[in-house]
């Protein structure tokens, strides 16, 4: 990161991101979007997710250094707790990368789909009928049914969000794995999931589509009735979030890890 990195200011619509923002736009000379080096987001960890999302459609992608006026703030900065300037905190920043899932289904109907994943790619039921999908693994069939309410593949640095919830393991950031992770499994009922390389494809088939309809999600993007799923870590659309020192992400997965 350069000294004095060219910093472009985006701050979520909620009432409370614009209230508590005024000081910072005013203590920076901020540029346009399209001449900065660094995106400066303020607001919470969905409205980064979105931003990120953005991203992943322009011809380069930029770091981000998210600023906490939101709720949980897992992937942001405190807004409050440093009285350095913004310019001194991004330049003094640690970068972590984060590799996107890319989700490409196929629906009932035949409509094909392609939608990014930061966090994790989830397959759900869609009605009170349990779904049933098969499971295969870089083209190799791994469990011929999975039962229950579905399933998902999580990236480290989504581990610690729907997949830890649903039970799944905590992947430390680097590690270039992904989480796969049962919802609900009914059958087999012991399976815990599995911890696979990055570099894996991952891909599922609805059994009995018609009667026990499923949806694919991709962080926010959801298809609904689909026939087949495949996801696999895209190579091409890294992405850099910036964190003060002694508070990155990877610290905050070290410290997930030891809750109680």
């Amino acid at each position: 990161m350069s000294e004095q990195p060219k910093l472009a200011l985006i701050v979520s619509d909620s009432p409370k991101a614009q209230a508590g923002v005024e000081t910072l736009r005013r203590s920076h000379d901020w540029v346009p979007p399209a001449e900065a080096e660094v995106l400066v987001v303020v607001g919470g960890d969905g409205f980064l997710l979105h931003v990120l999302h953005e991203m992943l459609d322009w011809d380069h992608v930029l770091p981000c250094y998210g600023l906490n006026l939101g709720t949980v703030g897992f992937l942001m900065n405190s807004q409050h707790e440093d009285d350095r300037p913004i310019a001194r905190r991004v330049a003094e920043a640690h970068a972590v990368s984060v590799r996107p899932l890319e989700m490409h289904v196929v629906t009932q109907s035949g409509e094909e789909f392609c939608y990014y994943a930061i966090n994790e790619v989830s397959l759900l039921r869609e009605t009170r009928q349990t779904a049933k999908l098969e499971v295969k693994i870089n083209g190799k069939v791994r469990m011929e049914e999975l039962a229950g309410d579905g399933i998902l593949v999580s990236t480290p640095a989504g581990s610690t969000a729907y997949n830890l919830s649903a039970g799944g393991p905590i992947l430390p950031l680097g590690s270039r794995m992904l989480a796969l992770t049962p919802l609900s499994p009914f059958r087999p009922r012991r399976w815990k999931g599995a911890i696979l390389p990055e570099s894996a494809e991952v891909q599922f088939r609805i059994l009995e589509p018609g009667k026990r309809p499923v949806a694919a999600v991709a962080d926010q993007k959801e298809v609904r009735e689909v026939r087949e799923v495949r996801i696999l870590a895209c190579q091409e659309k890294e992405l850099t979030l910036l964190f003060d020192p002694g508070a990155s992400l990877e610290e905050r997965i070290f410290a997930e890890q030891f809750q109680v």
